[in-house]
């Protein structure tokens, strides 16, 4: 009788493919869970009988998620049994166990026959945005589960009379894993001179505003720009690279737009900045935008340049010594 009742279930369900059936309740073999991570892009693999269910959760992170494969993998003797099982799938659930026989409460989502293949592989997409499309690799579920659908129960029925003892025994491969989108995320974080402290800057991630820094953002991976403009900090431009389904801590340095200029030159050279001598022991030295003098002396041999320094810039003022070597005969 129950047999008979699967079948017409399924039949309706084939013939009126909008028709969803409302919440039941169940009892079914939990032979394990899966967790399903971006981190772990391999998946998970379970056996299960031709009776039994596994419990699909997801990760914490979801965002970077199209949908979730699931592969199922199936013995020869298989293929001598076609149109025997249905594969159902519950969402909505009441509880969750590891594993055991367990009474459920579920909306059901799926119910089709089970290909007589060897390999089926379902793509049960997360967004509506998914881009998921069917081929003869894969089919796609028509309902788009978001992550607050999690966990789903995939259950095994049969629907023949007289099973058998070789399928009351048979036990299929079920692997499951992540599509993942071509995104990953940014996490800015920006620190101020101690001397510069909460003054306003823009920010632009590839000509976009960013108006709340705090905020994660989506960026497609593979290389992008970073600019940052200041009327009270140093601006910036630098490339940086988002990798799939991984976070980017983008660390953003406020430096003080003060100009700095470098000097280089042998040790016993003396060096002068508008007439007043640099110790040598200086990295840097820090002065106001405009017109300044450079001098280096070194024994009888003085050099002198003048520079127009701009604010927000560093510049380096190096003395070379060099030897000309010219061929006259």
């Amino acid at each position: 009788m129950v047999r008979r009742v699967h079948r017409v279930l399924l039949a309706i369900y084939l013939l009126f493919p909008g028709f969803r059936m409302q919440a039941e309740s169940f009892r079914t073999v939990v032979a394990g869970s899966v967790e399903v991570s971006p981190y772990e892009p391999s998946g998970s693999v379970l056996s299960m009988g031709i009776n039994d269910s596994v419990l699909i959760n997801l990760g914490a992170e979801t965002r970077f998620f199209r949908g979730i494969e699931v592969e199922i993998s199936a013995p020869q003797a298989w293929l001598s049994y076609r149109g025997s099982l249905v594969m159902a799938v519950y969402k909505d659930l009441n509880r969750q166990t590891a594993a055991g026989v367990a009474d459920f409460d579920g909306n059901r989502i799926v119910f089709e026959s089970l290909p007589g293949k060897l390999q089926t592989v379902y793509h049960v997409p997360l967004r509506s945005s998914h881009g998921l499309r069917n081929s003869p690799y894969a089919t796609v579920l028509a309902n788009v589960n978001p992550a607050a659908d999690f966990p789903l129960l995939l259950r095994f029925m049969p629907v023949i009379k007289g099973i058998s003892n070789e399928l009351e025994k048979m036990t299929f491969n079920m692997a499951v894993r992540p599509i993942l989108s071509d995104e990953g995320a940014v996490r800015l974080i920006h620190r101020y001179p101690p001397q510069l402290r909460n003054r306003p800057f823009s920010l632009l991630i590839d000509t976009v505003p960013v108006d709340n820094l705090s905020e994660q953002r989506l960026l497609k991976e593979g290389e992008h720009h970073l600019v940052v403009l200041s009327e009270d900090y140093r601006n910036e431009s630098r490339r940086f690279v988002v990798e799939r389904a991984k976070i980017l801590d983008l660390i953003i340095e406020l430096q003080d737009p003060t100009p700095l200029i470098i000097f280089e030159g042998p040790r016993n050279a003396q060096i002068f900045l508008d007439n007043v001598p640099i110790p040598r022991d200086r990295e840097a030295v820090a002065v106001e935008p405009g017109i300044h003098e450079a001098k280096f002396l070194l024994d009888d041999y003085t050099v002198i340049k003048t520079l127009n320094v701009l604010r927000g810039k560093t510049y380096r003022v190096a003395l070379a010594v060099d030897l000309t070597i010219q061929e006259t005969a």
